[in-house]
């Protein structure tokens, strides 16, 4: 299991990505690339579980070929690292973190997507939205954060477990 953490500041703009989703929303998310917290979380999580360092060491904010590079892109490139280390990703449940805009009709678009990414089932995926209360900086509306810790598994498994 690895854990996996991010967190952007809202700003003017009309393009909100979670999970690989444009959101309909009044404000984007700012970031090197389109700033996918869910994403960017998953990417650690998963470069954690592995020993493999963080986004910022595999994509950095510096090297301007991720300049608002689609986050799913991303990932795809972190499913790839883990294939190569042997596993492969079993589940995924996961938290997002914003005052606003209200998720509850993307959670489904959501999954569908980062089932895509990580080639696997949408019934392997859980995605919770919670709201900060109105408390500190998120629940002011300032910014959006995310934290999924996916569980990945040796390819292997079936085989090793066989008589």
């Amino acid at each position: 299991i690895g854990l996996g953490y991010d967190i952007h500041r809202f700003a003017t703009g009309e393009k909100l990505f979670l999970g690989g989703v444009e959101i309909p929303f009044s404000k984007k998310l700012e970031g090197h690339s389109d700033a996918d917290v869910l994403t960017h979380a998953l990417c650690d999580a998963l470069l954690g579980a592995l020993g493999k360092g963080d986004i910022g060491e595999h994509f950095p904010d510096t090297d301007e070929q991720y300049k608002n590079v689609s986050s799913m892109v991303l990932l795809k490139k972190v499913r790839g690292i883990v294939g190569q280390e042997g596993y492969r990703v079993e589940n995924l449940d996961t938290v997002i973190i914003a005052q606003e805009p209200n998720l509850k009709n993307y959670k489904s678009e959501i999954k569908d997507s980062l089932a895509d990414a990580l080639s696997i089932s949408k019934d392997s995926i859980n995605i919770k939205a919670k709201t900060n209360e109105g408390l500190d900086a998120i629940g002011n509306g300032r910014f959006c954060a995310s934290s999924p810790p996916p569980e990945i598994f040796d390819l292997d498994i079936e085989e090793q477990s066989s008589p």
